[in-house]
């Protein structure tokens, strides 16, 4: 019997699903599907892991207010293991954010508090100093999943070995999407140390700053994308991007388009990170003269070896925007400059290590 209460006997063991319909070539490409059932969200695992260091260090005790800044999906991780803690949870959320995440959230009782997009780091209504400043003003406790170094472990001791057991400690790259950096940073530590091979992908919306961080060194002015959870326009302080082997950046276009593809092909509705880190190259994109031209990963090109490929269903559910379902979405306007914040994997390994496997 699991010792965590309720929803948080959930947590973690998440399957591993084949998809067949997608064109792959030699590269065999599967989904980690991080959540059961609707209800739980996938940052439920560093929701828990953040508030248990808060309340091992003493920094919080029962009856707490949680402050923090979300995209919505930390938020609902939080919300859930702070319900089963005692504690009191207020989010700030930038405005281009799904309608179904705020309904989802109010309806578990948290306190939301919608902030502008159009603004940067720094500004007053930018919604992580936002977050900070109330935090102070109602004598909260700032979770700060951006600087909270229990959100890398937790991908580094519960993701990282649970996709590698899965794969059969066989791969050949994992490519994650940055929004806090913690998805990437603790997988990064995870299969450096036990799996030095896999290679660590970035797949960033255009508009962040990040891939071309990691191409060039250089921090050039963000611009605006539709995708919620992932890309930034600062570099997280526990985002570690030293791992990573390759940065691709993913248009709006493409990753609406394949997340449309994958409920369509696989009737699996997934958030548009899934889209984009799809869009980076080893699922569905048009002609392999467009990915050169865009300038998107093709490890069946790069590697000239097939790779076996394990990407990450982060969210399902009531709560996902409507977007990907919409023919019109791909064509819509893209918002001001915002950000869309949280994490993202795929990983990979050779097909003919099936044989092997059989």
């Amino acid at each position: 019997m699991s010792a965590r209460p309720g929803v948080l006997a959930l947590i973690g063991n998440t399957p591993l699903v084949a998809l067949r319909s997608f064109d792959t070539g030699p590269c065999e490409l599967f989904v980690k599907w991080k959540t059961r059932i609707p209800a739980v969200p996938s940052k439920i695992a560093i929701g828990l892991s953040m508030i248990e260091a808060a309340e091992e260090s003493g920094a919080i005790k029962p009856g707490a207010t949680l402050v923090e800044a979300t995209a919505g999906n930390t938020g609902l991780g939080l919300a859930l293991v702070g319900r089963a803690q005692g504690l009191s949870l207020l989010l700030v959320i930038p405005d281009k954010m799904s309608l179904e995440k705020v309904v989802h959230l109010r309806a578990l009782g948290v306190e939301v508090r919608m902030t502008r997009s159009d603004v940067g780091k720094g500004h007053p209504e930018y919604y992580q100093d936002m977050a900070q400043r109330i935090a102070g003003e109602v004598g909260g406790y700032y979770v700060n999943q951006f600087g909270n170094p229990a959100n890398p472990r937790a991908h580094e001791t519960t993701t990282g070995p649970e996709i590698w057991r899965q794969m059969d400690n066989r791969m050949d790259a994992m490519v994650c999407g940055v929004g806090s950096g913690g998805t990437i940073t603790g997988l990064g530590r995870f299969f450096a140390r036990h799996a030095p091979n896999v290679e660590m992908v970035l797949a960033d919306p255009a508009g962040s700053v990040l891939a071309e961080h990691v191409r060039s060194g250089k921090m050039l002015e963000a611009g605006s994308w539709l995708v919620e959870g992932i890309g930034e326009d600062f570099l997280p302080p526990i985002c570690d991007l030293s791992p990573v082997h390759h940065a691709y950046t993913v248009s709006d276009e493409d990753s609406l388009l394949t997340a449309r593809a994958l409920l369509r092909q696989e009737g699996i509705l997934g958030r548009l990170i899934l889209g984009n880190l799809g869009g980076c190259g080893v699922t569905l994109l048009p002609r392999a003269e467009d990915r050169q031209a865009r300038g998107h990963i093709d490890l069946r090109q790069r590697q000239q070896v097939p790779v076996q490929d394990v990407q990450r269903l982060l969210d399902a559910g009531p709560r996902l925007s409507a977007r990907p379902a919409h023919r019109r979405s791909a064509r819509r306007d893209r918002p001001p400059p915002g950000s869309g914040r949280g994490g993202g994997c795929l990983a990979g390994r050779h097909a003919s290590d099936r044989t092997r496997a059989a």
